[in-house]
């Protein structure tokens, strides 16, 4: 089991997180496709210039030390992403990821779905056009339904003509269909997916009387903000209990630092201060903020200063006002910003 988890420098917690973890470029050949793509998770260091292979218990110290001297962007020639994933798309296993909005689970699933394309391409060496697994996201919303997902039949004419909905499609094609927020979905929606989340892997087509049987490369994914939780709205046991759950958080600071850094495209001085504002504010616990401020937002206030905004200006409208409509909670925040940004 691999037990060090590392994107921008090292992180001893053995826990998945850190949604936003990755931005590195492999080789020359891939360098495009991983700069400014991806924000991953659980990823763990390994070769690279006398870097060992993290997947065994390694000494942290020493790979610390080696990132701090030749940065992480550069040098690394092969990551060695948390087996989780992987494992349970070669095993038929559906995921749950969740975690707060913005951490980057969505860029997390599009890396996990790019690296085992890549995968399976490299091992289709005789049938060198394999164009990998495509990835379907629905967004999830109370107004979802079963024939949204399923497919129906259009008025063409005089006739009708029926048309697959994206989760047909998926499963038809074999690839990955991913209900983004699917806590937002109606529960007789939801049931929908249960024969495709078990062994049976099949999807029952009501209106044609079709059942489908899943491509063998298909693969369910959800996710949801467990913040979003209430009475209302929940996963059933029936339904949670289907799925492997990956838990995701906020990076550590120093992490986010570079993060915010790289992908804003701003100096390490303006990143550090955004992410140290992004920890004074999740640590507010006495505001009782239902939501915190996510790496997202932090990416957003930096972009806004580097195209002139002042820095105070761009914080309020990216880190306090989108997060609470509260005056009092407002006035609290904007010290915070004030403090840091004098």
């Amino acid at each position: 089991a691999v037990e060090l988890r590392t994107g921008y420098g090292v992180v001893e917690d053995c826990h998945v997180g850190c949604g936003y973890a990755i931005s590195v470029c492999v080789d020359a050949l891939l360098k495009p496709l991983y700069d400014a793509v991806l924000y991953g998770n659980a990823v763990v260091c390994a070769g690279g210039r006398g870097v060992p292979d993290a997947v065994a218990p390694v000494d942290v110290a020493a790979l610390r030390c080696w990132h701090l001297a030749h940065g992480v962007a550069g040098a690394v020639k092969h990551l060695v992403v948390s087996a989780e994933v992987e494992a349970a798309y070669a095993e038929r296993i559906p995921v749950l990821l969740k975690g707060p909005t913005g951490c980057g689970k969505t860029r997390f699933l599009e890396y996990m779905t790019y690296r085992m394309s890549r995968k399976l391409h490299e091992k289709a060496s005789s049938s060198p056009s394999h164009d990998g697994i495509p990835l379907i996201t629905i967004a999830c919303h109370e107004d979802l339904t079963a024939s949204d997902l399923v497919g129906k039949y259009l008025l063409e004419g005089d006739t009708t003509r029926w048309v697959d909905g994206p989760l047909t499609r998926a499963v038809k094609s074999g690839g990955i269909c991913y209900l983004d927020e699917v806590v937002e979905a109606r529960k007789d929606t939801i049931v929908l997916i249960h024969p495709l989340a078990d062994h049976r892997r099949s999807l029952y087509i009501e209106k044609k009387g079709e059942m489908l049987e899943a491509s063998d490369s298909f693969m369910l994914v959800i996710s949801y903000n467990p913040g979003y939780q209430s009475i209302l709205k929940n996963l059933k046991h029936s339904t949670r209990q289907r799925f492997i759950a990956i838990e995701f958080t906020h990076p550590p600071k120093e992490i986010e630092s570079k993060i915010i850094a790289h992908e804003a495209g701003v100096d390490d001085n303006l990143a550090g201060r955004l992410a140290r504002l992004g920890e004074k504010i999740r640590n507010l616990k006495e505001q009782d903020l239902s939501e915190v401020i996510s790496t997202r937002l932090l990416i957003y206030a930096a972009r806004l200063i580097k195209e002139g905004i002042p820095a105070r200006r761009a914080c309020e409208v990216a880190a306090v006002w989108s997060i609470t409509d509260d005056q009092e909670v407002q006035k609290s925040l904007k010290e915070v910003v004030t403090a840091i940004f004098e």
